[in-house]
Order: structure tokens, then C-alpha cells, then sequence
């Protein structure tokens, strides 16, 4: 039997926290999926429904236990509403690279939220799943998350093609990736984003 992990200690920046999702948050996180961010997203389809979120939430704990993944939920400090999610995954037969999926609630959008947590929860994977580097896929006219890639010093490694079940086919993607080494540059942005 699986255990599911105690929860992580929330992680502050200025404005945000960051910590495990929970059962709790499956009505928001399904209430802010539309069309918009399912597009971007390979595995948020719509309609996304408060039941599906549980079934994420649910199966992504159980990964934490193993230390396959590190399934947070961006929060905002001020009001606790719930802004969006981020995960680490390790990748499907390469337990030395993780992936990262991250996106906001179109309300939360524009106002800096995800550079202020990207870098926190990059620090945060290399410290707790002991990965050697993390990728991420990003569609080629996504330039939030082109920028949020750039940002935690992620390398392009050139265009690939990725299966998105949300849509039941696969699509072309930029990959990037952030080795451990040069994770000090994902730690300097996150200490110059919450200073």
C-alpha cells in the first residue's frame, strides 16, 4: 500500500504560497480549466470536471510518496484563492529527468505570478527528488511559458513531437532543459523574485 506523503511545508514567496495540492482544491482547479489553458496544457482536457481534478490530485500524491513527483498548487498569500498549478513528474523511464507542467487560472494571468513561483518550485524539485535535470515541452507560440522557460535558465534543445491525450494526438513542441548543475541560476531568480 501506498502512503500518502505528509504534507510539504508551504513555501512562501511575496505574494504566493506554494504546497501539495489536496483534495480540497479539486473544485478550483476544475472551475479555472477552460479552453484557453487546455490548449497549452497535453493532459487538462475540457470539460474538466471537479471529479477529474480529485483523480489528478489523487494519483499525483501517490506519486509524491514514491518521490515521482512534486504536485503543487499556487496559492495567493493575501486571500488563499487558488491561482494554478505546478508538477514535477519524473519522466517515463528516465528517473534522472523530470518534467514540468505549470500553468494559472486566466483571472491570475499577466501579473508576474508564475515567475515568482516557477523558480521556487524548480528549487524545491531538485532538492527533494534528486533528479539530474528537469525538461519542459512548450508549444512554439506560447511565449508566457517560453518566457517562464527562459527564465529558470532552461537550454533549448530543439523541437520535438509530444502525445497530448487531451486532444488525442500529438502536436510539435519546443523541449528545454534545466541540468542540476546550473540549478543555482533558478535559485538566484528565485531569491531575487521573493526579495
Amino acid at each position: 500500500m501506498v502512503s500518502v506523503p505528509p504534507a510539504l511545508p508551504p513555501v512562501n514567496t511575496d505574494r504566493l504560497r506554494l504546497r501539495y495540492a489536496e483534495p480540497r482544491d479539486a473544485d478550483a482547479l476544475a472551475a479555472m480549466m477552460n479552453e484557453g489553458i487546455s490548449r497549452r496544457l497535453a493532459s487538462w482536457p475540457v470539460p474538466y470536471t471537479p471529479i477529474m481534478a480529485a483523480d489528478r490530485i489523487s494519483g499525483v500524491r501517490m506519486a509524491a510518496a514514491e518521490q515521482r513527483a512534486l504536485p503543487l498548487v499556487i496559492e495567493r498569500r493575501s486571500d488563499g484563492a487558488v491561482m494554478g498549478w505546478i508538477s514535477i513528474s519524473r519522466a517515463p523511464g528516465e528517473p534522472e529527468t523530470a518534467l514540468v507542467t505549470y500553468w494559472l487560472g486566466e483571472a491570475f494571468q499577466g501579473h508576474g505570478y508564475m515567475r515568482e513561483a516557477a523558480p521556487v518550485a524548480a528549487r524545491e524539485a531538485f532538492a527533494r527528488m534528486d533528479v539530474a535535470r528537469l525538461r519542459a515541452a512548450v508549444q512554439p507560440d506560447n511565449r508566457p511559458s517560453l518566457a517562464v522557460a527562459r527564465l529558470l535558465g532552461m537550454a533549448p534543445m530543439g523541437e520535438g513531437r509530444i502525445w497530448c491525450p487531451a486532444r488525442g494526438r500529438e502536436e510539435t513542441c519546443l523541449w528545454f532543459e534545466l541540468p542540476r548543475e546550473r540549478a543555482p541560476q533558478a535559485q538566484a531568480a528565485a531569491a531575487a523574485t521573493a526579495s
